[in-house]
This record gives structure tokens, C-alpha cells and sequence, in this order.
């Protein structure tokens, strides 16, 4: 083998390590900035928590709704508007020219 060979491959191996290294970070600089808790993902988590409080908020409105009702039909003090109305609805024994409404609290 030549002295230019011999040169290429030294040069070649001393490389390698350093070469390997660098790219073993660029790929998680390349995670940290692209992957999927990456920094350009945060904004799509910032849109994904307002919408999650809005739902949030959406649920909260028909949790106190459902509590509401279940208190009107607390067995100690039942609303009697709101049982009949119940009753009749389940019952199906609503007249077709009823119409019920619902008064808003």
C-alpha cells in the first residue's frame, strides 16, 4: 500500500469517532426542535389545550345541569313540575297539542 493510502486510511479512522458523535447529536438536536415533543410542536399543544378547555367548560355546564335536576328530584323534596313533567315524558302520555317547556334556571 501507498503512503497516500496509508494517510487516507489513518485520516479516515481518526474521523470516525468524531464524525459518529456528530451526528448522534444532530439527530437529537433534529428531535429536540422537530420531533413530536419538539419545540415547534408546542403550539399545536397550546391549541390543543383550549380546545380541551372549552370542552372542559362545555362539561362543567351539563354536569351542574344534571346536579340541578337530580336535586329537584331529591326523595325528601321533589319538585312535583318537574317529576310530572318527567313522568309524562317517559310515559309518552304527552297530548299532542302540550307542549313542554323548559324555563331556564
Amino acid at each position: 500500500m501507498s503512503a497516500m493510502g496509508r494517510n487516507t486510511l489513518e485520516m479516515i479512522k481518526r474521523a470516525a469517532l468524531p464524525a459518529l458523535a456528530l451526528l448522534i447529536i444532530a439527530n437529537f438536536v433534529g428531535y429536540a426542535v422537530v420531533g413530536s415533543n419538539g419545540i415547534l410542536s408546542w403550539g399545536d399543544y397550546r391549541r390543543q389545550k383550549a380546545e380541551r378547555l372549552v370542552q372542559l367548560s362545555q362539561l362543567q355546564g351539563e354536569r351542574d345541569k344534571l346536579a340541578h335536576r337530580a336535586q329537584l328530584l331529591d326523595p325528601r323534596k321533589v319538585d312535583p313540575d318537574y317529576a310530572d313533567e318527567m313522568v309524562r315524558r317517559q310515559l309518552g302520555v304527552v297530548a299532542p297539542n302540550e307542549v313542554i317547556t323548559s324555563v331556564p334556571d
